[in-house]
This record gives C-alpha cells, sequence and structure tokens, in this order.
C-alpha cells in the first residue's frame, strides 16, 4: 500500500482509476486526477506548497516531485510522461508532454503543450519552453520543434502504454 500521509492538515487526494505502486509516497497538499499512474519509489511531497497532477498522468520509477516553501507549487496538466528518476521542483507542465529520464526541472520553469525534454537535460529556474518544442542538454535549451508523428508515437503512445502497464497491476 501507497504511504498517503497527512500533513498540515492536507491529506493527498487521489482521482478514480489510479495505481499506486505500493512503496510509493505521497504527502501532503496534492490532488492527483483521474486514470494516473504513481510508480516504484516515487515521492510526491507537497509539505510545503500545492502539487496538482490532472488526468493520464504517469510518473514512473524513482521520481521526486517538491516545491518552495510559499515560493513554488507543482502543476501538472493533462496526457504527461514523466521518466524514471526525473526531479520536478515548483514548475508547471502543461498537456502532452514528455519529461525523459532523469531530468531535472527546477521551480518556475514552464514546459508548453506537445512539447519534450529530453533524458538527463537540466530545465534552469524560470526557463519557459514553448508549445511544441524539444529541449536538451546542461542546461537545456531549444534543439528543434515537435512534430506532428513525435506527438503521436512518443507523447501520447507512452501516456497509453503506462495506463495499460497499470491495469496490468491492478489485476494482480
Amino acid at each position: 500500500m501507497s504511504l498517503i500521509k497527512t500533513v498540515r492538515g492536507f491529506t493527498p487526494l487521489i482521482g478514480k482509476n489510479c495505481y499506486l505502486s505500493e512503496n510509493s509516497t505521497i504527502i501532503g497538499d496534492v490532488v492527483i486526477g483521474d486514470d494516473c499512474s504513481i510508480w516504484f519509489n516515487v515521492v510526491i511531497r507537497g509539505d510545503v506548497n500545492s502539487i496538482r497532477i490532472g488526468n493520464k498522468v504517469n510518473i514512473q520509477d524513482g521520481a521526486v516531485l517538491h516545491c518552495l516553501y510559499e515560493k513554488s507549487k507543482i502543476n501538472i496538466s493533462n496526457n504527461v510522461s514523466i521518466g524514471h528518476s526525473v526531479i520536478i521542483h515548483g514548475a508547471t507542465l502543461k498537456d502532452n508532454v514528455l519529461v525523459g529520464m532523469g531530468a531535472i526541472i527546477l521551480d518556475h520553469a514552464v514546459i508548453g503543450e506537445n512539447s519534450i525534454i529530453a533524458a538527463g537535460s537540466v530545465l534552469l529556474e524560470g526557463t519557459v519552453v514553448e508549445p511544441g518544442s524539444i529541449y536538451a542538454g546542461v542546461p537545456a535549451k531549444f534543439i528543434k520543434k515537435v512534430n506532428q508523428e513525435q506527438v503521436a508515437e512518443m507523447i501520447s503512445k507512452i501516456a497509453d502504454n503506462y495506463l495499460m502497464y497499470a491495469g496490468w497491476y491492478k489485476k494482480d
């Protein structure tokens, strides 16, 4: 059973048809939408500020989500895939975003719709990723525009697959 912990009077709220792995941790002022999956060793720590997660979001193994006290919040929209070992600290991710494995996204960054953050990238504080962009590197910089095939094959397909994977675990 996932560790769901009340802190400062805030108890996490979990939507319908979500999968929470047995060793994930969800703390405080966190709201998770429907059809989400929170995988092994994920920590979503809404102890110092709010974390809002939309529908059909998958947060993969070892990811950590946290904020700055009274300064930054996390807002994640719909159909978002957050790769293994990603760190998101007080940022906003719009609809249809893919964050590659090991990426770090810092406070007040905003990632526009239909965008990809490459594996291992570091998105610095306050960076604004225009919709439909691919960013990569340390620090992450604009590489090129996302084409419609990448939206369908990478962003949407990964989100759909993780909804399917979560179903496997809910049946056991």
